[in-house]
């Protein structure tokens, strides 16, 4: 009798234990896995807002191509890093943070144009509210426009470095480019800059709250592009007193 009853059982206890590890695997996803990020519509992520006592004007997003908007995309498969790296495709004008579970934000940027694109991998060491730029002695030596500017422009709406900074070293030794705000929308998905990574004052500052200091950076070549060559340290090392390529 012991023998026959036995066998009847098995099928209820393996669906019993079947629901328990599906339990317990579901609970463990819960704890591991991070949601995805829910975004408000363009009109709401590129309105305009007062930040530290500055105005940061709306962006007109009918006059932006759509594919420069911020987005959770699917991580393209020639895209590297691990979760949380930062990778920058200037020939696409797009920076991905790296969510993990195969996804990323992806923000549009304009680029270094040409003779001052740059590609390799550096850290992020410092970042800055509406940091005071000042122009590295070689753009100050070529654009006249700067030279009133070779002390330093504070911080604020007219500042190129725009609402955030993100400064980006080599070890030791500061690249002087870095992931910045713009007062140029327009320029967005464009290569303008001199070699520094710029965005809508609205993704920078998104950007700031989700990439902490130690993140990675990879910027990814393009023809022509030449590493980002190491510089001596500026005397007080990071911060606002650092110039900047823009």
């Amino acid at each position: 009798m012991l023998w026959t009853a036995f066998p009847a059982r098995l099928p209820r206890l393996a669906v019993a234990a079947g629901l328990v590890g599906a339990t317990l695997a579901l609970a463990a996803c819960s704890e591991t896995s991070e949601p995805m990020p829910t975004l408000d519509p363009p009109k709401v992520m590129y309105a305009a807002v007062t930040d530290d006592g500055f105005s940061v004007p709306a962006i007109n997003t009918r006059k932006i191509d759509p594919q420069f908007l911020r987005q959770v995309v699917d991580t393209p498969a020639t895209i590297p890093g691990d979760v949380g790296a930062i990778v920058v495709d200037p020939a696409d004008k797009f920076l991905y943070l790296n969510l993990g579970g195969g996804k990323s934000m992806r923000y549009g940027i304009g680029v270094g144009r040409e003779g001052f694109a740059w590609a390799g991998t550096a850290t992020i060491r410092s970042k800055q509210h509406w940091p005071k730029w000042f122009p590295p002695a070689d753009m100050v030596a070529r654009d006249p426009k700067t030279r009133p500017f070779a002390k330093g422009m504070d911080g604020g709406p007219h500042n190129p470095l725009g609402a955030r900074a993100l400064y980006l070293w080599q070890g030791d030794v500061d690249t002087l480019y870095r992931l910045h705000g713009t007062n140029d929308p327009l320029s967005i998905g464009k290569a303008v800059s001199s070699g520094c990574i710029r965005m809508f004052d609205q993704d920078v500052m998104d950007l700031y709250e989700r990439a902490p200091i130690g993140t990675e950076v990879i910027v990814l070549p393009v023809p022509g592009a030449l590493p980002a060559i190491p510089t001596p340290p500026v005397a007080s090392g990071v911060g606002d007193s650092a110039p900047a390529k823009t």
